[in-house]
Formats: structure tokens, C-alpha cells, sequence
């Protein structure tokens, strides 16, 4: 049971059996993950949890009643923050400097990945003339 209320949350989905559902649950008790809505449903005679999993193509909203707004929105916006750190930390993006220039060719000493730097144009005179390997003169 929870101690706190967090509001209430009405989700409007589209259901296959039952048509257009409109269903309010305490705020904590719907999430989005995955490209789905999670929703708990009640629990079972064990006390474990149920849930149904809406994919979010067929949600129309969710309404969410909120302590403060500036809150929520700040919540989120460190959510976001924290993940695109993560996908940096990932895939490195932007200017190479040394360290990670350094990173990159330490990763040829360890046998991992090599980058390869191509130059794009036209070959000179020079490489295009046949040459004794090439069966030329």
C-alpha cells in the first residue's frame, strides 16, 4: 500500500474487445516502457503484482494529476540529461580530442577497432598507368 498520494493517472486506450477504455489508476501504477504503456491491473492471490502491457499505438492519452507541474517537468528534463550522458559515454560524438584520439589508437595495440582514414578525389596519373603487376609495360 502506499503511504503517498501521487495523484491519479486515466489512460484511454484502444482495446480489442472492449472498444474505447477509459481506466484511472493511481499515478505510480502507470508507466511507459518499451513503446508501451504498463499498467497495473491488481494482484494476484500471492500478492504479486498484475499488469497489461498497452502498445502505445493504440493509447489515444494518458492524463496525469501533478503536485507541481515545474516539478514534473524538471524531473523529466534530468531524466533525459542522464540518459544522453549515457548514449555519449557510448557512442562518443562531436570533435575528437587527445584523450580520445589516444583512446583510439591504443584500441589498434589491443587489436580492436581501426579507423581508417579515406581520402575521397581523383587518383593521380601516376597510380592510374599499369604497371608491371598489372600485366602492363
Amino acid at each position: 500500500m502506499v503511504d503517498e498520494d501521487f495523484g491519479e493517472a486515466t489512460i484511454v486506450y484502444e482495446d480489442p474487445d472492449e472498444g474505447t477504455v477509459r481506466r484511472t489508476v493511481e499515478n505510480e501504477h502507470v508507466a511507459y516502457f518499451q513503446d508501451h504503456w504498463i499498467v497495473k491491473t491488481g494482484e494476484d492471490d500471492e500478492g504479486r503484482d498484475t499488469i497489461m502491457r498497452i502498445p502505445a499505438t493504440r493509447v489515444y492519452h494518458v492524463e496525469r494529476t501533478v503536485q507541481e507541474f515545474e516539478a514534473e517537468i524538471s524531473t523529466l528534463a534530468d531524466q533525459v540529461r542522464s540518459l544522453t550522458a549515457d548514449i555519449r559515454q557510448k557512442l562518443p560524438v562531436g570533435s575528437e580530442d587527445r584523450e580520445s584520439r589516444g583512446r583510439r589508437d591504443r584500441g589498434r595495440d589491443r587489436g580492436g577497432p581501426v579507423e581508417i582514414d579515406v581520402e575521397r578525389g581523383r587518383e593521380s596519373a601516376e597510380e592510374r598507368q599499369p604497371g608491371p603487376e598489372s600485366g602492363g609495360s
